[in-house]
This record gives structure tokens, sequence and C-alpha cells, in this order.
């Protein structure tokens, strides 16, 4: 069966599973009216808090057109939000028992009360409450916060019938009964036999499990393994059905239909996290093409002047969930010797390379279309480099050295990152260039913060021009 086939079984198996749900689902996914969902909560705390702090004002105020309990609430409204989704108030445990929640959203609350209080004594204002009004506005908000999860939870149930996740069984040579609304594919069917020498097998994978919160799998005891192993390096929470517990490296423990799972994947990065990554990216990015526009028309100009062929070289490379994408960098070699799988690295004295290419690559300004490839959300600015899928290290592929190479594809890949930085750059003639990468590679992704990619960023300012770059 090849790719074209494959798909097509794949989309015809999934209108097939996915018909009985469309009375009971809305029009679009899980993960949109998840983002509703937090929406509808945060007015819901927003509301609490100046509804509050108005009446509050009211009390000894016969002037019901009065701003002066909202003006109060405005101001403590950004710091509570801001500290309660930076706490991980609104996130899918919010969704799943909104009480306990409540905990979260008032320590952000009576933060935000300490705040505006300090703020008031070090700048010698009066708040335009008394102290009998802000407290009045801040039992009130307690209770009213109180109050509206309990209400939220009511709709929550009736808009999603306690089904927040988007879910996907994979079975794999087994037989398994499952429930009614179930979406589920045969392995077999739409040609996903696990193969972890197989790049494109996991490309396939990575594009069927798009849009899917949580995947398990149900496979034979010999299959487990491999798909333990391939599940890791997708950015969805993966999970092994399994009868008894066995060493899958599994970081938890689940249950899908009554039925034990065995958690051996989790995305690295939580709702909030994903936020602060792309906003960073997009705050970097857009300025960046903006500024280097003119930068990078001379770039292109002096290319199409030297040789012939297209400015712009694009290139299948492993991204996010193990699927391919097409990179984007400024043409350094001649059209006719351009290699279009990455089989032969690049070396200092490489004929292939124009003059010009030299030069760019030199300075890594060959990087720069890469920029569109930030801002189309297929890459980030920091992560791990994304590699062509003939990349070899001792005439090995990057695989077949190391196994967790793809794990490293849980993020999305980077224009720079902690291996660039730590001088991990060239050409991986020996099998200890692709394992120091790839270390630095796992280190970043098990250690992410968003303070560490800023800092990355400033430490990539010194290696742009490298002995290592050619």
């Amino acid at each position: 069966m090849n790719a074209f086939e494959a798909q097509r079984a794949f989309e015809e198996q999934l209108r097939a599973y996915a018909a009985p749900k469309q009375s009971a689902m809305p029009a679009f996914r899980r993960s949109t009216l998840r983002m509703i969902l937090y929406t509808e909560l945060l007015l819901i705390d927003s509301i609490a808090i100046l509804a509050s702090f108005y009446f509050a004002a009211c009390m000894r105020d016969s002037n019901w057109l009065s701003l002066a309990g909202v003006n109060v609430g405005i101001f403590l409204l950004p710091i509570t939000l801001g500290t309660a989704i930076a706490s991980g108030t609104y996130s899918l445990e919010s969704l799943r028992h909104p009480i306990s929640g409540v905990k979260n959203i008032l320590s952000a609350f009576l933060f935000s009360i300490l705040i505006v209080l300090l703020g008031s004594y070090l700048l010698t204002t009066e708040l335009p409450l008394s102290r009998i009004q802000l407290g009045a506005g801040a039992l009130m908000t307690v209770v009213l916060l109180m109050a509206g999860r309990l209400v939220f939870r009511r709709h929550v149930r009736a808009m999603t019938g306690d089904k927040l996740l988007d879910e996907l069984v994979i079975i794999d040579g087994v037989s398994l009964d499952l429930a009614s609304d179930a979406v589920a594919l045969d392995a077999r069917i739409i040609n996903l036999s696990p193969n972890p020498r197989d790049p494109q097998m996991l490309h396939r994978l990575g594009t069927t499990v798009i849009g899917f919160d949580r995947v398990v799998v149900a496979c034979t005891e010999e299959h487990r393994a491999v798909w333990a192993l391939l599940l890791k390096g997708m950015n969805i929470k993966g999970e092994i059905l399994v009868p008894q517990f066995n060493a899958l490296g599994a970081i938890g423990v689940d249950a899908y239909d009554g039925k034990d799972t065995l958690v051996v994947s989790q995305g690295p990065l939580s709702m909030p996290n994903r936020a602060k990554k792309r906003a960073l990216d997009l705050l970097i990015t857009v300025p960046a093409v903006l500024a280097l526009a003119p930068l990078m028309i001379l770039v292109a100009i002096a290319i199409k002047l030297e040789s012939p062929g297209p400015v712009l070289f694009a290139q299948d490379r492993v991204g996010r969930g193990n699927r391919l994408f097409k990179i984007l960098k400024f043409r350094s070699m001649r059209q006719a010797l351009c290699d279009a799988n990455g089989n032969v690295s690049a070396s200092r004295d490489d004929d292939r390379i124009t003059k010009v290419g030299r030069f760019i690559r030199k300075t890594s300004i060959d990087e720069l279309p890469q920029l569109l490839n930030v801002l189309r959300g297929d890459m980030s600015v920091v992560g791990p480099r994304p590699h062509a899928l003939g990349s070899r290290a001792a005439d090995h592929y990057f695989w077949e050295i190391d196994e967790r190479y793809w794990h490293r594809h849980t993020l999305k890949p980077g224009m720079t990152g902690l291996a660039q930085v730590r001088g991990f750059r060239g050409a991986t003639d020996r099998r200890i260039d692709l394992t120091n990468r790839l270390q630095a590679d796992m280190e970043y992704i098990d250690g992410w913060d968003i303070w560490r990619d800023i800092t990355i960023l400033f430490k990539t300012l010194r290696v742009i021009v490298h002995s290592n770059a050619f």
C-alpha cells in the first residue's frame, strides 16, 4: 500500500468511526471546546471580582452609578488572573473538578489584594474604598468565586458529557471491544506497522494522531515496547493497553473503558507553557522579519546573480511528532549538486558550495528564511535542530545509533538550541557527534523553561559565526 492509499484508507475509516459521534459532539474538536470553557471560566472569575467590589462600594454610597468599586476591581483583576494563569488554574483539571481550582484562584486573589495594599502604602495614595468596603468586597468575591464554580461544573457536564479529550485507539493485532463513541483505527489497514527505523511510517503515525489529545494503543505483547518507543516521540499523551504492569518505561497509570493502561508519553509542555513559547516566537520573529528584510533581499539577489536556480532551498526535515515538514534555507550550493535528502553532510572544502553560499553558511545567514517556518508554526525560535532524513554519523542513520533520537521531536524544532550554543554544530563524522547533540536536546526538553529559551537566544549571538559552520 503506497502513502496515498494509506492516507485515503485512514480518512475513510476515520469517517466511518466518527459518524456515530456527530449527534453527540459539536462540529469542532474538544480542544476548541476546552478553550471556550477556559474563556468562560476566566470571565466568570472576572465578573465575580468586578461585581463584588461594585456592590461593596454601593454599601455606603447611594450613588449606584459610582465606579469606585469597579476601579478597584480593575486594579485587582490583571494581578489575580495573571497569577492564576501562571499557576495553572485554568487547566484540564479545572474543567474536570472546578471546585478543586478554588484554592488556586483564591490564593491568586489574596495575593492581588496584598499587592494593591502594599502599592497604596508605598505610594502614599488612598484607595477609593474604605477598609470596611474593601473587606466586604474581598469576602463577597470569595463567595462568588465558589458559587461560580459550582454553576460552572454543571455547565461543563452539559457541554461535554464529561468527555474532555479527543481520544484515538490504535488496534494492532488484537481484538478489542470499544465504547460506542470511540475513534478506533486498525494499524494494519492504515499501514502503521510499528518500525522505529522507518521515518515514513513515523511521519504517517505523526499525521494520524494530529488533533487527538490522548492515544491508546492496544497491541500484542511483543509490540508493546516498540509502540512505547514510538509514542514517546509524539507530542500527545500516549498509553499502552496492558493486562498487567511491564517494563515499558511507564510514567503513570491510567484507564480506558475500564481497562488498565500504562502512560508511556506525555507532551512536555502544558497549554500555558505552549502559549508562552509561541508568544516568544512571534515577539521575536515578526520584528526580525521586518528588520532583516533588506538583508534577505540583498542575499537573494547575490545568490541569483552567482548561479542559476531558485533562491530558496526546501528540504524535508523531521519535525514535531516525527512529522516531516519543508525547512527553508537560502540556497548555498550549486543547483545541480544540491542534496535533497541530506545524505552527504557539508565539509570544510566542499566544492558544491558557491562563494556566496560559503559566506552565508559561515555567518548563519542561510538560516534566516527559517523565520518563515517559525511564523508558519513548523518551527520555534529555540528547540532541537531538525535533521534531514539522510543524516548519518559514522555511516549510520541517527536513529540507528540511538533510538531515543525519536524522543527529541516532542517539541517543535528550533532555529537554534542548547546543542548549538554548546558548540555541537557542523558535520557528524563520529557517533559522539550525534550523542552530544542528542543529550543536549533531551536535557533541553526535560528541563524546558521560558527563561532558558531567552538565555539560549542571547548565547546564540556569540556563536552565529562558528568554526564548525561551513
